[in-house]
């Protein structure tokens, strides 16, 4: 059975929840923090991992 879960991902700014993306739980442990657009923001702000 894979490990791959999908993760939200919410802006740290507006915290609106802009994208889902999958992440191996088993190998990564520690939660997820991308720099990536936000329509809402209009620019290009941290997307960290939140809670379903």
């Amino acid at each position: 059975m894979s490990q791959d879960r999908l993760i939200k991902l919410a802006c740290q700014k507006c915290k609106r929840i802009n994208y889902w993306s999958s992440k191996n739980k088993k190998l990564v442990v520690d939660k997820i923090e991308i720099n990536k657009y936000c329509k809402w923001c209009k620019a290009h702000t941290p997307h960290k991992e939140v809670k379903k």
